[in-house]
C-alpha cells in the first residue's frame, strides 16, 4: 500500500525552505506522493458551506497562505527524485484547461513522469464570484475540462468543440512524459462517485467512514461500468485515519479488502525541526509493517 502526505502546502511548509523539509523527509521516510490543496482566492466572511468540518468554516483563519499547488509541487520535484506530486485538489473549473494542460504536462514531463491532477468541482462560491467563473455550471464545466486535458496530452492537433471548449487543431507541447496524466476525482458526494466511474483514473474521497467509502466505491464502480469502462483499473485513495488505528496494519488491510492502495495523511507535525524524525518512525511502525 503507497502512503502519500495531503495539506502539504500549508502551514510552515509554505516556503521553500519548508517544502524542502517536508518532500525530503517524507521520500527518506518511504512516502510515495505529496498532495497540495488550492484555494485562489478566499473572500473574507465567505457564508458557503466548508463541506469537511462540521464548523463549516476551513481550517485555520481566513487569512492563511495557501501557495499555488503546481509552483509549489514544482519546487518539490526540483528537490527530491522518487515522490509523486499530486493536487488534492485543484478545483479544475475555475482554471483555464488550455494553461492548464500546458501547466501540467511541463511539470510531468520535467519531473520524469510524477505528477498526477487531482480534481475537484469547488464548494466556494464567493470564489467562483470573485475569479468570474460560472458556480451553477462547475460540475458540467470539469467533464468537458477533463476531455480537453487528455486531449491536448494526447492528441498531435487537438481538436474539440464543446459548450466551454473551443478547439480546432490545437498543438500543445511537450505533452507529458508517459501519457495522459492521471487525473484523480475528488469528493465524497456521489456525484463525484459517479464522475469518477465516468472520467476519472482514480477516486479520493475527502472524508467517510468505511462503510461511507463502502458505499461510494460501489457507486463509483457501477458508474464505470455504466460507461464501460473496467472498474478495477480505477485506483482508489482514502483518508489516513486507519493509519492511527490501535493496530494499524488490521485496520489499513480492512481498507486494502475494499481496493483501496493509497491512504493518505496531513502531516504528522508542522515543526520543521521535528519533521523527518516523526516521518522516520511512521515510516517504520506503519509503512514497513503494512508492506512487510
Amino acid at each position: 500500500m503507497d502512503f502519500g502526505i495531503v495539506f502539504a502546502n500549508t502551514g510552515t511548509y509554505i516556503t521553500g525552505e519548508g517544502a524542502t523539509i517536508l518532500g525530503q523527509a517524507a521520500e527518506q521516510a518511504g512516502f510515495e506522493s505529496l498532495w497540495t490543496v488550492e484555494h485562489v482566492i478566499v473572500p473574507a466572511g465567505y457564508q458557503s458551506e466548508y463541506p469537511y468540518d462540521p464548523s463549516g468554516k476551513m481550517p485555520g483563519p481566513e487569512s492563511s497562505a495557501i501557495p499555488d499547488p503546481l509552483i509549489w509541487l514544482t519546487y518539490i520535484a526540483a528537490q527530491t527524485t522518487r515522490l509523486n506530486l499530486g493536487t488534492g485538489v485543484l478545483i479544475l473549473p475555475q482554471r483555464n484547461p488550455g494553461v492548464l494542460a500546458k501547466e501540467c504536462a511541463t511539470l510531468d514531463m520535467m519531473s520524469g513522469g510524477r505528477m498526477r491532477l487531482g480534481i475537484g468541482v469547488g464548494w466556494l462560491e464567493e470564489e467562483f464570484d470573485a475569479l468570474g467563473v460560472s458556480f451553477a455550471d462547475r460540475g458540467a464545466r470539469t467533464d468537458e475540462y477533463v476531455a480537453a486535458l487528455r486531449a491536448l496530452w494526447t492528441e498531435p492537433e487537438a481538436t474539440l468543440h464543446g459548450q466551454f471548449v473551443n478547439y480546432d487543431r490545437a498543438i500543445s507541447q511537450p505533452q507529458p512524459a508517459n501519457g495522459p496524466i492521471p487525473i484523480i476525482v475528488g469528493g465524497h458526494t456521489k456525484i463525484a462517485a459517479r464522475r469518477a466511474g465516468r472520467l476519472g483514473d482514480g477516486f479520493f474521497p475527502g472524508r467517510g467512514s468505511n462503510d461511507e467509502l463502502r458505499e461510494l466505491f460501489t457507486i463509483m464502480r457501477q458508474s464505470a461500468e455504466d460507461a464501460g469502462r473496467d472498474p478495477d483499473a480505477i485506483e482508489l485513495t482514502a483518508g489516513g485515519a486507519a493509519a492511527f488505528a490501535p493496530d494499524p496494519v488490521e485496520a489499513l488491510s480492512e481498507l486494502a479488502d475494499m481496493g483501496v492502495t493509497r491512504v493518505a495523511i496531513p502531516p504528522l507535525t508542522y515543526n520543521p525541526t521535528k519533521i523527518a524524525d516523526v516521518l522516520a518512525a511512521f515510516g517504520e511502525n506503519v509503512i514497513a509493517k503494512v508492506n512487510a
